[in-house]
């Protein structure tokens, strides 16, 4: 926040709440840049300190709350919000309300959001109904709403934006990110128009967001009454950023487009393959870069960000299950070197 706090809607009067958000590494692809002939980036917010993007947009939100002399903020969540605003609230010392879907918030999202000391509460809904019960909370009564319809956590957001063309000294010509509630995509979107307007940039990238297959409303033009996906993350029927993600994919010459629960989990698996743990929402970018390579949309050489939103170590059992069982051996070298597949 202070390094782009003169990019921000910030005064001297804003006491900045901060966990060092932002920062996040840019990691070159040497594999999905032979696999596509493109220049693959990845820019793994996994790093940020709940281990998510959200913290970008939470840092500011919070931090104008306060300074507006809140005193409890709320939000609805598929997880990872939930775990930015209990930390960013805890480090505000606000009480901090939280509203989830029951039985689909990932553990390790649901574990941020208590130790961290957050009430919450399940609703026997989706994502949307948890958000219309906060938005009724936020108009009924004194308690700052800090999901994405809350403006300043996509000012927050945008700041990626700017940490890519910092990096590489120039807009990629491709921006690859997952859409669930659709904020990020507008954010970014943001950033880089903003960036172009500063004279920093030339233009900005072509936009190309992707929905689960099972919760792509956007995609369908329509809304998904009950999303269902394995990337919990983006399973959001009702997007709060609709428009404003449609205006970024067709401002820049993009798309919103799906992918399937199959592609995503094999772009998760090909991830982690090069060291690379997200969250399963994150590998909708890779699942939707490998897509457009594949039908020849993606031009040789062309230099593409893939957003990665959040850390693998938030859905653990992912990672489990997936994997065959450690064998136990005796306390033995040769059988160990036997097992492990190293020759004397």
């Amino acid at each position: 926040m202070e390094e782009y706090r003169d990019r921000l809607p910030m005064s001297e009067a804003t006491p900045v709440v901060t966990l060092r958000e932002g920062g996040t590494p840019l990691i070159f692809s040497e594999r999905l840049s032979e696999r596509t002939g493109a220049e693959v980036w990845l820019k793994y917010e996994g790093t940020n300190p709940t281990g998510s993007f959200k913290d970008r947009g939470m840092s500011l939100a919070i931090s104008k709350a306060v300074e507006e002399g809140a005193r409890a903020v709320i939000c609805a969540s598929t997880g990872n919000t939930s775990a930015s605003a209990a930390a960013y609230a805890a480090k505000a010392a606000l009480t901090c309300g939280v509203i989830v879907p029951r039985g689909k918030t990932a553990s390790g999202k649901l574990a941020q959001a208590l130790v961290h000391g957050a009430t919450v509460l399940q609703v026997d809904g989706s994502f949307d109904a948890a958000l219309r019960i906060c938005r009724s909370l936020h108009e009924r009564y004194p308690v700052e709403l800090v999901n994405s319809v809350n403006p300043y956590r996509i000012e927050g957001q945008k700041t990626g934006a700017f940490e890519v063309v910092d990096f590489l000294g120039r807009a990629p010509d491709v921006h690859v990110m997952p859409v669930g509630n659709a904020g990020n995509i507008t954010a970014y979107w943001q950033g880089y128009q903003e960036e172009v307007a500063a004279g920093r940039i030339r233009r900005g990238p072509v936009m190309r967001g992707y929905q689960a297959a099972g919760a792509a409303p956007i995609v369908r033009g329509e809304v998904v009454a009950e999303p269902s996906t394995i990337a919990t993350a983006i399973r959001i029927g009702h997007p709060a950023s609709w428009q404003p993600a449609l205006a970024a994919a067709r401002d820049s010459g993009g798309s919103i487009r799906s992918v399937t629960d199959r592609q995503i989990l094999q772009a998760y698996r090909r991830l982690a393959r090069e060291g690379v743990f997200v969250e399963m929402a994150s590998a909708a970018s890779i699942a939707g870069l490998l897509d457009l390579s594949d039908a020849g949309e993606l031009a040789k050489g062309a230099r593409v960000v893939c957003v990665l939103t959040g850390h693998g170590l938030k859905e653990p059992d992912w990672a489990i299950s997936g994997a065959s069982q450690p064998p136990i051996i005796r306390d033995d070298t040769a059988v160990a070197a036997q097992m492990l597949g190293i020759e004397p």
